[in-house]
């Protein structure tokens, strides 16, 4: 990569964000972190990643809405999601390439982080 790109994983498990963030950061990437909706949203908006990672399952603001408002963002500016989930929703539910049922080891977040940003943001309407 000649340029870091940065990744904000969304995920309350403190345990499960930590292992992804290690995964990342030794694949070369820039990680910003959230461990909740809320605080997803204001690091969508402040520090504009480059891809988010995704979990539906979350406390106050869920998933579902931070996708939702991502997707909305899409006018103005694409962000690739990688959705993790351990819910029973389905890709074509929420209209997205880059989707990966829990539990996921480190090294297939990897390849999905790579194949999502190579492929764009994809559908996310």
């Amino acid at each position: 990569m000649s340029t870091r790109q940065t990744i904000l994983i969304v995920e309350d498990d403190e345990d499960l964000r930590r292992l992804f963030r290690t995964a990342l950061v030794l694949a070369g990437y820039g990680v910003i972190e959230a461990g909740n909706g809320l605080e997803a949203l204001q690091r969508i908006d402040q520090l504009r990643p480059d891809l988010v990672v995704l979990d539906l399952l979350l406390p106050g603001v869920s998933g579902f809405v931070v996708h939702q408002d991502i997707a909305a963002q899409a006018v103005t500016r694409e962000i690739p999601v990688v959705v993790i989930t351990g819910s029973t929703v389905d890709a074509s539910e929420l209209n997205v390439a880059c989707f990966l049922r829990k539990p996921v080891s480190p090294d297939r977040l990897v390849e999905a982080v790579r194949a999502c940003l190579a492929e764009g943001a994809g559908p996310v309407t």
